[in-house]
């Protein structure tokens, strides 16, 4: 079993930036792909990022490519977003997850932390 921790979120204004991290314990996560996903009020919880088991790869959504990087460090079992340029539209609540198959956003993740609420300002 793996519990997954986020924490960096808050308040930044427009073109602001902010890195959240997800942390894990109960088991490695470098055996597994993982992912950034969120959601805004009233709206469906979508993905944001992915990445590979050995970070090699990575995927984003469109709505933020360019702007956000996906990391991470296995050797201190965390996983990192880094928010860019942020947009008042990027307001939400960020959650990290863990896939068992894939780091795409038809990977199968399973394992959510709480979520970490960023909101962003105009």
């Amino acid at each position: 079993q793996v519990q997954l921790v986020e924490s960096g979120g808050g308040l930044v204004q427009a073109g602001g930036s902010l890195r959240l991290s997800c942390a894990a314990s109960g088991r490695t996560v470098s055996s597994y792909a993982m992912g950034w996903f969120r959601q805004a009020p009233g709206k469906e919880r979508e993905f944001v990022a992915g990445i590979s088991r050995t970070g090699d790869n990575t995927a984003y959504a469109d709505s933020v490519k360019g702007r956000f990087t996906i990391s991470r460090d296995n050797a201190k079992n965390t996983v990192y977003l880094q928010m860019n340029s942020l947009k008042p539209e990027d307001t939400a609540v960020y959650y990290c997850a863990k896939s068992r198959t894939g780091y795409s956003s038809r990977g199968g993740y399973d394992s959510w932390g709480q979520g970490t609420q960023v909101t962003v300002s105009s």
